[in-house]
């Protein structure tokens, strides 16, 4: 599985949402990590989040649609983050998602079984049903006591999104925060050095 090489971001142990629209992060020197980069690694996510059991198995549709909502996700918090209105296109995509799973399966025919009812696509159904979830968690999190404190990481080029708990944090990660620092470091004794 590719696998991101931080530790979870502030939030995002908590909130499954935060942990999707942080399922791809780009790094230093512009190398990109992509968790749901195929059926097999989207599969792997869902399982390590505990939002579908240990035996399933995703279809490259079912992939591209968590990606969706997580693009949609990304651009929810993005203008969060920003203070500014989110795209009609993101909240749709949430929204989707939330209102998509089946209440009830659908009536079906064999010749085999006769009249009969089962879900629509087993598989997609718990790929919808994890989708559900996930969107409720963003929705509560975008409309709760803790929607002012998604943020940013502020090193660049990081991309994650964190949960700004204490007032101190600008960065997902100590290694982030490292590397902001280090930078700072290096600017000033660059400085030092033109200057004398």
């Amino acid at each position: 599985m590719s696998t991101i090489p931080l530790p979870p971001a502030p939030g995002a142990e908590q909130h499954t949402s935060l942990a999707l629209a942080n399922s791809t992060v780009t790094l230093p020197g512009g190398h990109a990590v992509d968790e749901l980069d195929s059926p097999e690694n989207a599969t792997r996510w869902l399982i390590s989040h505990q939002l579908v059991p240990d035996e399933t198995a995703l279809l490259a549709y079912c992939q591209n649609q968590l990606a969706t909502l997580r693009g949609s996700l990304r651009a929810i918090f993005a203008a969060q983050a920003d203070s500014r209105e989110p795209e009609l296109s993101a909240l749709e995509g949430v929204n989707q998602a939330l209102t998509k799973v089946p209440s009830a399966p659908l009536l079906r025919y064999d010749p085999q079984e006769g009249l009969h009812r089962a879900p629509q696509h087993p598989v997609t159904q718990l790929v919808e049903h994890a989708m559900a979830q996930i969107a409720e968690d963003a929705a509560s999190l975008l409309t709760g006591d803790q929607a002012g404190l998604i943020a940013r990481c502020e090193a660049t080029p990081c991309n994650r999104f964190i949960l700004r708990t204490h007032a101190r944090r600008y960065w997902c990660s100590t290694r982030c925060g490292d590397r902001v620092r280090a930078a700072r470091a290096y600017a000033r004794k660059q400085g030092s050095v033109h200057a004398g």
